[in-house]
């Protein structure tokens, strides 16, 4: 499936999701992701998927949800699709319905895709740094995506796009948010001239076990520094779109792929299928994990905890080689 929700969003209000691109497709491979580490770090755009298989799932969904917002996001970086603008302006014309894009922001320096995404009535992009070697920390951006290249990009962006840029800033306990790298990223959203700017830190699983959030205070004085930023730091709330689901195992897969669910969302989504013990086999074959974050249990797909597995195992070798050799 290639649209799951509509799902309750923060920004959003009921957003129907679409994912053009293959899971963990993505030119970063930020610490604090959700979704766990990048597997497909790139920059070159592709056609992942017939188009028309995601334009019709997309107009199917979109006639019987009438979500708030069709919006274009994926398990990376949906602007590494190719069909992306087409995929926008076939929407507009046959739902008549807003679309958002959330993106990273790191291909607008290329025209095609700031063309492509002035289709769209509102673009979301991350700028969580305002320096080389916090973007690099932070954002683990693909080799070829320079710091300075990808600032011009959103300000070229907001120069030609008429539309509104709600612009994201994701901040990382003593890695970005220092009162100097808050005032450095002010710079930067400066020069971006963004609708609206909105403060968050990680309130899911992060890639990296290690990232934590930043503190209220810390998060009041970024919002002192940002100007009018909006602070996000709490969980959203609302209820996903399950029609398109035929049990409590799919829809749990899908949503949970992109949408990392809380432990008590989960259940209510057994619940509605009136599927019992649906969750306690899941977790039992290994499809499911439990992740424990900020005093909440996340339900997330069993790959998640197998990536940190494998990831520990490589440094523990590599710690293991370097310890021989010296």
């Amino acid at each position: 499936m290639y649209v799951y929700g509509p799902v309750p969003s923060r920004r959003l209000g009921r957003s129907l999701g679409v994912s053009p691109i293959p899971p963990k497709t993505c030119s970063y491979t930020c610490v604090y992701c959700q979704l766990g580490r990048t597997t497909r770090l790139q920059v070159t755009r592709e056609s992942f998927f017939p188009r028309e298989d995601i334009l019709s799932e997309i107009i199917n969904q979109g006639r019987k949800a009438r979500p708030d917002f069709i919006t274009f996001v994926g398990e990376g970086e949906p602007t590494l699709c190719k069909d992306l603008g087409w995929l926008i302006r076939e929407t507009r014309d046959r739902l008549h319905l807003p679309t958002a894009v959330i993106t990273n922001g790191s291909l607008l320096f290329r025209k095609d895709v700031r063309e492509e995404l002035k289709e769209a009535d509102v673009v979301i992009p991350s700028l969580d740094a305002g320096c080389v070697k916090t973007f690099k920390a932070v954002n683990r951006p693909h080799r070829e995506i320079d710091f300075a290249i990808m600032l011009q990009g959103l300000v070229e962006f907001r120069r030609m796009y008429s539309g509104q840029i709600w612009l994201e800033v994701m901040l990382v306990k003593e890695l970005n948010d220092s009162e100097k790298e808050l005032r450095s990223i002010k710079n930067d959203v400066d020069m971006v001239q963004p609708n609206r700017v909105y403060i968050l830190t990680p309130t899911r699983p992060p890639a990296e076990p290690w990232v934590q959030p930043s503190d209220p205070e810390t998060i009041l004085k970024a919002q002192e520094i940002m100007g009018q930023a909006v602070a996000m730091a709490g969980l959203e709330s609302g209820q996903f779109g399950l029609s398109e689901f035929s049990d409590a195992r799919q829809a749990i897969l899908e949503i949970g792929s992109r949408h990392p669910l809380r432990r008590q969302q989960a259940d209510e989504i057994e619940k509605y299928f009136a599927n019992q013990d649906v969750i306690s086999k899941m977790l039992e074959n290994e499809e499911l994990t439990i992740v424990a974050y900020k005093g909440e249990e996340f339900l997330l797909p069993g790959h998640f905890k197998r990536g940190r597995e494998n990831h520990k195992r490589k440094e523990a070798i590599n710690e293991s080689a370097l310890h021989k050799s010296q």
